[in-house]
C-alpha cells in the first residue's frame, strides 16, 4: 500500500506518499480499507517534529478516517467484512489502509457520504468528551467556543445548539462568523476587532459563560479565566497559543471554577472505546435524522497532504480539509 510517511520533521514538503508493508490486525483490530482522512493540527505538530504518536501506534499522521472493513482481526465480533464505517485513530490515517481496534469503529451514519464520514470521528469525540462528559454543558447554560469556524468549532456548536444551549463563538473574518451563524451560533465575536471578554459579558448581563471550550491555551489564559460565570468549567484543548502563562487563582476561586486539559490521541483504549461508545448511543442518533452534519471545506487527493496542511496552517478553512485516497 501506499501512506504518507515524514522521513525528517519539517514544513508541509516533509510529507512523502511512499510505498510501505500492509498493516495487519491484531487481537480485538480490525484492517480498514481507506476512503478518506482528515487533517487535524495534531498532525501538523507531529510532521514538524513536536507530536510523536503513542507507542504501539502506527508512525503515520491521520486521526481519524472511513473506508471499508477488509478483515477482521482475532476476537472480534459485531463487525463484518464490507462494513462501512469510520474510525477514531492514534495515527495511520493517512494511508490506503489501516489497523483500527474494534471499540474505535462507528457505522457510516445515515444521509452521510462516506468520505465526509471521515469528518466525523475526531471532532465529534473530542466534543462530546470535553463539552459534555468533562464540562457537563446543560440546557439553558452559554458554551464559548473559540475558533467556532474549525471543524472541533462547528461541531460544538452544532451539538450544544442540539443540548439546547446559547453559544458564542470567536473567528477571525465577517464570512467565518456569518457560517457560524448559520449553524446557529448566538453570539458572534470578531477575535481581531473585539474583545471577547466585554463581548460575552455585555451579551450574558454580565454573567459570563458557563462552558469554555479553548484551543488556545496560554494566550487565552486568563480571559478565559475572566469570561467565565460562577461555577464555570473551562475545557482546554489546544495550545495554539502557546503552553505557559500565570492563572490568576484568587480570580478562578472567586468564580468557583473548574479547568480541565485532555487530548484524545494518549488516552488508553479502554477510555478511547468509552467515548465512541457515547458518541454512538448520544450523537449519532442526531446526525442520522440530519440535526448534526459534517462540515467538509475541501478534498484533496491523499498523495497531495503537503497541499492540505498548507490550506489548514493558514487558517483560510470552514469545516475540515479531507484528504482522499486513491
Amino acid at each position: 500500500m501506499h501512506a504518507i510517511t515524514i522521513p525528517e520533521p519539517g514544513g508541509p514538503e516533509a510529507l512523502v506518499w511512499d510505498e510501505v508493508p500492509d498493516p495487519v490486525p491484531g487481537e480485538g483490530e480490525v484492517l480498514v480499507e481507506v476512503v478518506a482522512s482528515a487533517v487535524n493540527r495534531a498532525d501538523i505538530l507531529q510532521r514538524q517534529g513536536f507530536y510523536e504518536p503513542p507507542p504501539g501506534a502506527s508512525s503515520y499522521p491521520g486521526l481519524e478516517c472511513s473506508g471499508r472493513i477488509a478483515a477482521l482481526g482475532p476476537g472480534v465480533s459485531g463487525w463484518s467484512v464490507g462494513d462501512e464505517v469510520c474510525a477514531l485513530l492514534s495515527g495511520g490515517g493517512y494511508a490506503q489502509k489501516v489497523a483500527v481496534p474494534a471499540g474505535q469503529l462507528l457505522p457510516v451514519p445515515q444521509g452521510v457520504d462516506l468520505r465526509q464520514a471521515a469528518a466525523l470521528p475526531e471532532v465529534v469525540c473530542t466534543v462530546w468528551s470535553n463539552v459534555f462528559m468533562v464540562a457537563h454543558l446543560r440546557p439553558g447554560e452559554t458554551l464559548l467556543v473559540h475558533g467556532g469556524s474549525s471543524g472541533i468549532g462547528t461541531m460544538a456548536i452544532q451539538l450544544a445548539k442540539a443540548a439546547g444551549a446559547k453559544v458564542a463563538v470567536t473567528a477571525g473574518t465577517k464570512e467565518k462568523l456569518e457560517y457560524c451563524a448559520g449553524l446557529g451560533a448566538d453570539i458572534l465575536i470578531n477575535y481581531r476587532e473585539q474583545d471577547f471578554v466585554e463581548e460575552v459579558r455585555e451579551a450574558t448581563d454580565g454573567a459570563g459563560v458557563d462552558v469554555i471550550l479553548d484551543n488556545m491555551g496560554a494566550k487565552y489564559l486568563d480571559r478565559n479565566v475572566r469570561a467565565l460565570a460562577v461555577n464555570g468549567r473551562l475545557a482546554i484543548i489546544g495550545m495554539q497559543g502557546g503552553v505557559k502563562a500565570e492563572l490568576n487563582i484568587g480570580a478562578l476561586l472567586s468564580k468557583r471554577g473548574a479547568i480541565s486539559a485532555t487530548s484524545l490521541r494518549a488516552r488508553p483504549l479502554d477510555e478511547k472505546a468509552a467515548i465512541v461508545a457515547a458518541v454512538r448511543e448520544h450523537v449519532w442518533p442526531l446526525v442520522d435524522a440530519g440535526h448534526v452534519r459534517p462540515v467538509v471545506d475541501r478534498e484533496l487527493p491523499m498523495s497531495d497532504a503537503a497541499a492540505a496542511h498548507r490550506v489548514v496552517e493558514d487558517s483560510g478553512h470552514i469545516g475540515k480539509v479531507l484528504l482522499i485516497a486513491p
